[in-house]
């Protein structure tokens, strides 16, 4: 009865009893009624990361970061919380702007705890400048801990926590001379220039707009002089002293694959047990599942890193499985670790390795792990329970604890609940499944159109991966919630194990859309005649070649260019690099060589072949890559072009993303729904697209 009665969540002045675990959910006083998901809900869902468990296991740490569209920039915060459950978050302090990588999404570093428990060290940037900050767990202090001139790359304490030793990379200053320099003289062209981008302080890196260089492929970027000598500095955090480490004096760096025996180097994770120095590992088996994109794996522990005879997991739960995240649990010999499911969904899973016995933990047909969205990382571990993020088609992101031996979830934090709300009663989210004429089993998320009645409705497909909470789909560009709302029914559809071949690749992804427009027009579900595409990177490939090579798609939304000529030219200076990447993922080679292929994969070589409208909304790093197809597209008025200036792979400005958002709903309900918004200031856009339809009919001889 007890029990029954603590399972019901109670609410009392915005804090939550659920499963003996108490919570705080900042947005539970919310009242009124509940009204549909809106474009900005989804801009400013709250994101964890960081996620880490202090070394007596009794407390978490973690990052929120949520979109602020009156700033354009995000807001963030480090918080504290006991695991077990026991009181709400405590809030430490500003997180600073968020580090991003090369492709523009957030930098997934875990906070650093000291020995004793008492502090966490983190990397932030605040005013352009990356310095190690420390926040005191019981609030009472945070404040920076290094001060350089240069940004610093990396950190690490020492055993006793005394001293922290760092990296810090070139003087601001001195990188700012730099680029002041190039701009003055002019930039010599090599292979370190991105030809696809301007030239001078055309990216953000550490929070400011600075020139950028790239240095091991023709893909990712740097900061002008980041190839430049480092220093290594040590800071007495007793006394605030710091000094360059002697040159004598080595930084201790953490295990890596690269310190293993030969035969374990080509390890993908590793995970070391501090009491007995014991290293859990992946290992590459060589095999993709046969039901996830995900690579087979092999899982195996060494006695110590210095090798002996590794011992592999020979359950049926580890083998054959793609296993994405392998940590020890304290104070055991048992491995943690989570396996990928077919629909993106994870489950989790004890391997004991004295006794070789594997337990289940939980499952979730979600996101599982330690925070971010596209590289969640592994749960937080304490010998009793598992911390982790959750979140699902239908879900926002929310931080619960898991019980290692009974799988008992218990709520602890939940900042997106009014939009989990308003998600249950109007974005009715569920899991589809099915086997297409060819024998291909594919999985994915349906959100059927609101209010379309027994008619059946339009629908929009994105195709790639549907993990986590989609908000966009992959990418983050096209609202399904919203879409769904308007009455276009959206689908989400998990891409089929990537065939080496790229034009398999695209017939596997023609045949995922083809088959399930052909299930849900059966149903009686979606008209087949109102069907929209959209993608990022191979999501905008296998859009592109279904409305080359399939009379399905009405309209199609890519946010990334696709494989052309142009992009070989720009990327031309790189030789060898680029020409093996051409041939090993498409099956290029130059268009002497292998003309007829070009002409199957680009749509540079007959633009004609595009049947379907197309919207492209681009980043600044990537459009130029598009000019072979897309400005003959545009002249003929079968495409409409937008480009995010400042943006990578993926966009992440706040306003870049509401009015792509926007513009992506405009797009469909427009060619779709025959609708328009009223707006006066969208009176261009409208006739541009109705110019294009025009067109379109005009060819088509309606």
């Amino acid at each position: 009865m007890l029990r029954s009665m603590l399972a019901r969540s109670v609410q009392l002045a915005g804090w939550m009893v659920s499963c003996g675990c108490v919570f705080h959910s900042p947005q539970a006083e919310a009242s009124g009624p509940i009204s549909g998901v809106s474009l900005r809900q989804l801009v400013e869902v709250v994101d964890f990361g960081g996620l880490s468990v202090s070394p007596g296991g009794d407390l978490v740490a973690f990052r929120t970061e949520q979109a602020s569209l009156e700033r354009n920039a995000y807001d963030t915060a480090w918080y504290v919380q006991p695991v077990d459950g026991s009181a709400p978050p405590r809030r430490l302090g500003e997180a600073g702007e968020p580090l991003r990588d090369t492709g523009g999404l957030t930098v997934p570093e875990a906070a650093t705890w000291s020995p004793d428990g008492r502090w966490i060290f983190y990397r932030a940037v605040f005013d352009g400048r990356v310095a190690v900050w420390r926040a005191a767990i019981d609030g009472s202090f945070t404040g920076p801990v290094t001060h350089d001139a240069g940004d610093v790359e990396a950190f690490s304490l020492n055993a006793d926590g005394s001293v922290l030793e760092y990296r810090v990379g070139q003087a601001r200053e001195a990188i700012m001379d730099a680029e002041l320099a190039e701009y003055d003289q002019g930039i010599h062209i090599d292979r370190t220039v991105p030809l696809g981008d301007s030239l001078f302080r055309s990216g953000y890196q550490h929070g400011r707009l600075t020139t950028e260089r790239l240095v091991d492929n023709e893909l990712e970027r740097f900061p002008l002089l980041s190839q430049a000598a480092k220093t290594w500095k040590v800071v007495d955090l007793a006394t605030g002293a710091a000094s360059d480490l002697p040159p004598n004096e080595a930084v201790k760096a953490p295990l890596s694959p690269a310190a293993l025996p030969s035969g374990f180097r080509e390890a993908l994770a590793l995970s070391e047990e501090g009491a007995s120095g014991r290293v859990a590992l992946l290992l590459p088996s060589g095999k993709v599942s046969a039901s996830t994109e995900a690579r087979e794996v092999e899982l195996a522990v060494l006695p110590g890193a210095k090798g002996g005879r590794a011992v592999t997991c020979r359950s049926e739960r580890c083998t054959h499985k793609a296993i994405t995240d392998i940590v020890w649990r304290p104070g055991s010999d048992e491995v943690v670790f989570s396996v990928a499911l077919p629909n993106n969904g994870q489950e989790i899973f004890r391997w004991n390795v004295v006794d070789g016995s594997v337990d289940p933990v939980f499952r979730y047909e979600g996101q599982v792990g330690g925070g971010g969205r596209w590289t969640p990382g592994s749960c937080g571990v304490a010998h009793d329970a598992l911390v982790c993020v959750l979140a699902d088609a239908g879900r926002p992101p929310k931080l619960e604890r898991v019980d290692l031996e009974s799988g008992e979830e218990c709520l602890l934090f939940d900042p997106n609940a009014s939009l989990a709300r308003d998600m249950e009663a109007s974005a009715a989210v569920a899991p589809i499944d099915w086997t297409s004429k060819q024998g291909t089993h594919f999985t994915g998320k349906f959100y059927p159109a609101k209010g379309g009645g027994s008619k059946p409705s339009p629908l929009f497909i994105s195709y790639y991966r549907c993990s986590g909470f989609l908000r966009g789909g992959m990418g983050d560009e096209w609202p399904l919630a919203v879409l769904a709302e308007h009455g276009i029914a959206a689908l989400c559809i998990n891409a089929a194990p990537l065939e080496t071949d790229a034009i398999t690749r695209y017939e596997r992804g023609r045949e995922a859309v083809e088959s399930a427009v052909d299930l849900l027009a059966a149903r009686g579900t979606v008209d087949r005649e109102r069907v929209g595409m959209g993608g990022l990177s191979f999501g905008a490939e296998v859009s592109m070649w279904t409305a080359m090579n399939s009379r399905v798609p009405r309209a199609v939304s890519i946010s990334t260019p696709v494989v052309s000529p142009m992009a070989r030219l720009l990327f031309s200076l790189w030789g060898d690099t680029y020409s093996s990447r051409l041939k090993h993922y498409w099956q290029l080679g130059s268009p002497e060589s292998s003309l007829q292929r070009w002409r199957q994969i680009s749509p540079a070589y007959d633009p004609g072949r595009v049947r379907a409208p197309l919207l492209m909304q681009m980043s600044e790093q990537e459009y130029r890559s598009s000019f072979d197809y897309a400005l003959p597209l545009i002249r003929r008025h079968k495409a409409d072009a937008f480009v995010f200036p400042n943006e990578r792979h993926q966009k992440f400005q706040p306003r870049h993303k509401l009015a792509v958002y926007e513009r992506n709903l405009d797009w469909f309900r427009f060619w779709l729904q025959d609708q328009e918004d009223g707006l006066p200031g969208k009176a261009e856009q409208y006739a541009r697209w109705r110019l294009m339809r025009k067109s379109l009919d005009d060819v088509s001889g309606k």
